[in-house]
C-alpha cells in the first residue's frame, strides 16, 4: 500500500473564489485559484490525451497539488453542461456557462448582474436564463478573455452557431426534468382558482415561453355535473416577456415600447362550435404545435377571427388542452418571439405536464370553493341572519370558525322575541366543529325557537331540549344556556346546562361572573336543570359565550373567564363610569384577548345591553270578562295616552284595543290582562286564558262580525299573537307622533 499521504480539498463548487462576493449566488460557480505546485509532488499531473504533460515547476492549470488522478478532468469547465439554478431549475445561458471555469466567464472581482424585477424569476432563477455576464464597461483581468468578443459556440443539437446574448434551449432531459418539479410545485401550492392559473403563468413565462394565454371553460363545471349549452372558453389570464427591459439593471424602460405581435393575439371570449377544428384539437387532449394543419386552422376559432393576429412562424406555439377528471376545462397556448430557439419535439411532453397539473388543480380549487361556499351558505343559514330589535334591550354578536378549513361549527347563539316585551338569549355548542355538528346545531336550535314560542320556563326549554339530544342519538352532547330578560321588572332568569356561565358588566365598570348552576350537558339524560333569576339592572351588559372564547391548549377555562372579566373591566374603564361602552366595540376588545394558540374551537358571542322600561312607561290593568270591559279599556287607554301626552293617537288606540278586548272577553273565563308600554312606539298587549290564536279572515258583506283584526292589520304598524303556557296574549304597535 502506498504510504503516500493524499489529502483534500474543495473543489470550485465547495467554496466561492477568492475575491468573489460571499453572498453572490454565483459564488459556487465560479473558478477556484489554482495554487502553485509544490516541487516533489507524489502524484504526477495527468494531462488529456493529445496534450503535452507540463514540465517540472510548471503549474498544471486547474489541478490540484494533491488531487486523485482524473481530478483535472472534473475540474475543466463543461461548456455543454450548464449548472442548474435554485430548485432545480435549468439556467439557459447565452453561449455557454454562468460564471463557470472557461474563458469569458465573471472575473473574480466583477459585480454580479442584478436581476429582473418584473416578476419574471422562477423560485430565485432570474427570468430567460440569462447568463451573468461582465458588464459594459468594466475591467477584464488580464489573462481573461472577454465574453463579449468570444466567439459564437455552435449549437449541439442544430449545429448552428447560436449569437451572444440569445437564449438557448434546455440541453438535456434532466433540464426538462428540472424545470417540470419546479413549476408543478409553483402550481400546487395555490389554494383557489387564480393562484393555479397565476402558478402556471409564472413558472412557464420567461423560462419555457415568452408569452402564455390561459382559457377557461365559462362557467367551470363542478364535481360530476354534466354542463348544458354550449362550451365557452374565456381569456382568464395572459403573461408576457416585457417587449423591452434594461438587462443590466432588472428595470422597465421609461418609455413604453411598441406593442409586439406576442401582444396583439387573443380575443376574450370565444365559442366552441361542435365540429369545429378547435373542438377536435380539445378533444385530442394532447398538445400540438401550432403549425399543424388541426392547430392552425383552431387558432383563428379560438384567437378570433375578427382580429389581425400574428403568431411566430415555425414550431413557436403550442396549444395544450386542459383536461380535468373528467372534461376538458380549457386551453393553453404557450408563444415564443422570432428571435427565440423554436419549441423542440419533447417541450411537447414539458407542455403536457404543465397542462395536466393546471388542469387538475383548478379542478380541486374549484371544488373546494363549492365546498367552502357550501360551508358559508350552512353556518350563515344556521346562525340568526339579523338580530331582532326588541324593546328595552340592545343586541350585538359575533361568530368565529375554528379554522379557515373548518368554516362550519357547532357553536350557535339566538335572541328570540317573548310575550310582554321579554326576549330570551341562548347560545349553546355542540360538541365538534363538522357538518354533522351544523346538522345538530340547526335542531337543537330550532327546536329552542320553539319551546321559546310556548313561553316555557328556562329550566323546561333545557329539559326538551335534552330529550330531543336524545332522540338524535346517543352521542350528540351540547351545552346550552338560556336567559329570559324581562326589561319592565329589570330581571334575568337564567338556567343552564354545563355551558360556562355568563359574565355582567355593570354601569359603574365592574365585571361580575354570574354565580348559575352549571347543570348536566344536554344528551346526558335523566337530569333537572335549575334556574335562578338576578337583578339585571339599567345600562348593565350581559356576555353570553362558548368555550372557545374562554379555553384552549395554553389555558384551562377559568383562567380564561377570569381574564375575560379583566378584559370587560379595563374596557368599561375607558369610557367613564357613567356611560357604557359601545356594544360593537366591546364586542371586538372581548375578541382581541385571543391569541395565536387560542382559535382551537369556533367562537359563538351574544352581548345585551339592558336598558329597561321606566314603571312610569308602564300601564297594566285587569279586566273582568264581561260585556262592559271594552268600554273601561277605552276609557283606562285614553287616561294613560293623555297622560303622556299622546293625545293624536287616541282615537286609534280606543278603536283597536276595544276590537281586541271585545275578542277576548267572548271567551275568556278569566280576568284579562291589558297592558300599555311606551318606547320608541306605542305598544298594547291584551291576555286571556285562551290558548286558541286568533286568525286574519277577510269576513263577507253579510257577516256581523269578524272585522275586529282586519282593522288591526291596516292601521297598527305590526300586530301578532303568542300563545303562553296558561293563554295568549294579542298584541299591536302603533308609531308615537
Amino acid at each position: 500500500m502506498d504510504s503516500t499521504r493524499v489529502t483534500e480539498h474543495p473543489t470550485s463548487f465547495d467554496r466561492p473564489s477568492t475575491g468573489a462576493d460571499p453572498t453572490d449566488p454565483r459564488g459556487a460557480l465560479l473558478p477556484a485559484p489554482v495554487p502553485p505546485r509544490a516541487s516533489g509532488s507524489a502524484l504526477p499531473a495527468q494531462g488529456r490525451t493529445g496534450e503535452t504533460p507540463p514540465t517540472a515547476g510548471e503549474a498544471s492549470p486547474g489541478v490540484f497539488e494533491h488531487s486523485q488522478p482524473g481530478a483535472e478532468q472534473a475540474a475543466e469547465p463543461d461548456t455543454h453542461r450548464p449548472r442548474p439554478g435554485a430548485e432545480g431549475v435549468p439556467v439557459q445561458p447565452d453561449g455557454g456557462q454562468a460564471g463557470g471555469g472557461q474563458p469569458g466567464g465573471v472575473p473574480a472581482g466583477a459585480a454580479p448582474r442584478v436581476a429582473p424585477s418584473d416578476g419574471s424569476a422562477l423560485d430565485g432563477v432570474p427570468g430567460g436564463g440569462q447568463a451573468a455576464g461582465v458588464r459594459p464597461g468594466s475591467e477584464v483581468p488580464a489573462g481573461a478573455t472577454d465574453r463579449r468578443d468570444a466567439p459564437a459556440e455552435p449549437d449541439r443539437r442544430t449545429g448552428q452557431p447560436t449569437a451572444p446574448g440569445q437564449p438557448t434551449p434546455m440541453r438535456r432531459d434532466g433540464d426538462r426534468l428540472r424545470f417540470v418539479g419546479a413549476a408543478t410545485r409553483r402550481i400546487a401550492r395555490g389554494m383557489d382558482l387564480d393562484e393555479i392559473v397565476m402558478g402556471l403563468c409564472r413558472a412557464t413565462v420567461p423560462t419555457f415561453a415568452d408569452a402564455i394565454l390561459v382559457y377557461l371553460r365559462e362557467p367551470l363545471p363542478v364535481g360530476d355535473e354534466r354542463p348544458t349549452g354550449p362550451l365557452v372558453l374565456r381569456l382568464r389570464r395572459t403573461d408576457r416577456i416585457p417587449a423591452e427591459r434594461d438587462t443590466e439593471g432588472g428595470f422597465a424602460p421609461a418609455a413604453q415600447p411598441e406593442p409586439s405581435e406576442l401582444e396583439t393575439v387573443g380575443a376574450e371570449l370565444c365559442e366552441v362550435r361542435p365540429g369545429s377544428a378547435l373542438a377536435e384539437v380539445l378533444r385530442g387532449v394532447r398538445p400540438v404545435f401550432t403549425d399543424t394543419p388541426a392547430a392552425r386552422a383552431a387558432l383563428p376559432e379560438l384567437l378570433g377571427e375578427e382580429r389581425d393576429f400574428a403568431l411566430p412562424d415555425g414550431r413557436r406555439a403550442i396549444l395544450a388542452p386542459l383536461r380535468g377528471r373528467r372534461r376538458v376545462i380549457g386551453a393553453a397556448l404557450f408563444l415564443r418571439g422570432p428571435e427565440r430557439i423554436p419549441f423542440e419535439a419533447d417541450d411537447l411532453l414539458v407542455a403536457a405536464q404543465l397542462a395536466t397539473h393546471s388542469a387538475l388543480g383548478i379542478d380541486k380549487a374549484v371544488l373546494y370553493g363549492r365546498e367552502a361556499y357550501i360551508a358559508d351558505e350552512l353556518q350563515r343559514t344556521m346562525l340568526p341572519e339579523n338580530l331582532p330589535r326588541c324593546t328595552g334591550v340592545r343586541l350585538a354578536s359575533r361568530y368565529l370558525p375554528a379554522a379557515e378549513t373548518a368554516r362550519v361549527g357547532g357553536d350557535w347563539y339566538d335572541a328570540i322575541p317573548l310575550p310582554g316585551s321579554r326576549v330570551a338569549l341562548v347560545v349553546g355548542d355542540v360538541m365538534g366543529h363538522s357538518m354533522t355538528s351544523a346538522a345538530i346545531m340547526g335542531q337543537l336550535r330550532t327546536t329552542a325557537q320553539t319551546l321559546a314560542g310556548l313561553d316555557l320556563p328556562p329550566q323546561e326549554v333545557l329539559h326538551h331540549l335534552d330529550e330531543q339530544a336524545q332522540r338524535l342519538g346517543t352521542d350528540r352532547m351540547a351545552t346550552c344556556l338560556y336567559a329570559v330578560y324581562d326589561p319592565v321588572s329589570h330581571r334575568i332568569t337564567v338556567a343552564n346546562a354545563g355551558h360556562p356561565p355568563p359574565v355582567l358588566l355593570h354601569l359603574g365598570g365592574e365585571a361580575e361572573v354570574l354565580r348559575v348552576p352549571a347543570g348536566a350537558p344536554i344528551g346526558v339524560g335523566g337530569v333537572d336543570f335549575e334556574a335562578v333569576e338576578l337583578d339585571a339592572p339599567a345600562g348593565a351588559t350581559l356576555l353570553l359565550y362558548t368555550d372557545g372564547l374562554v379555553e384552549s391548549r395554553l389555558r384551562d377555562v377559568w383562567t380564561g373567564i377570569e381574564q375575560l372579566r379583566e378584559r370587560l373591566a379595563a374596557t368599561a374603564q375607558l369610557t367613564g363610569p357613567d356611560h357604557p361602552p359601545p356594544l360593537e366595540a366591546l364586542c371586538d376588545e372581548v375578541l382581541d384577548m385571543l391569541g395565536p394558540g387560542d382559535r382551537d374551537d369556533d367562537i359563538a358571542l351574544l352581548a345585551a345591553r339592558f336598558d329597561g322600561i321606566a314603571p312610569s312607561d308602564v300601564s297594566y290593568w285587569f279586566l273582568d270578562p264581561e260585556e262592559a270591559a271594552p268600554g273601561k279599556a277605552r276609557r283606562l287607554a285614553r287616561r294613560a295616552l293623555a297622560r303622556w301626552g299622546m293625545e293624536d293617537l287616541t282615537d286609534a288606540v280606543e278603536l283597536l284595543v276595544s276590537e281586541v278586548v271585545t275578542n277576548a272577553v267572548r271567551y275568556a273565563s278569566k280576568p284579562v290582562t291589558l297592558r300599555l308600554l311606551r318606547t320608541d312606539v306605542l305598544r298594547c298587549e291584551v291576555g286571556d286564558d285562551v290558548p286558541q290564536l286568533p286568525r286574519l279572515r277577510q269576513a263577507r258583506a253579510t257577516d256581523e262580525g269578524g272585522r275586529g283584526l282586519y282593522l288591526v292589520n291596516r292601521l297598527a304598524r305590526r300586530w301578532g299573537a303568542t300563545r303562553l303556557s296558561t293563554g295568549k296574549v294579542v298584541w299591536f304597535e302603533l308609531n308615537r307622533g
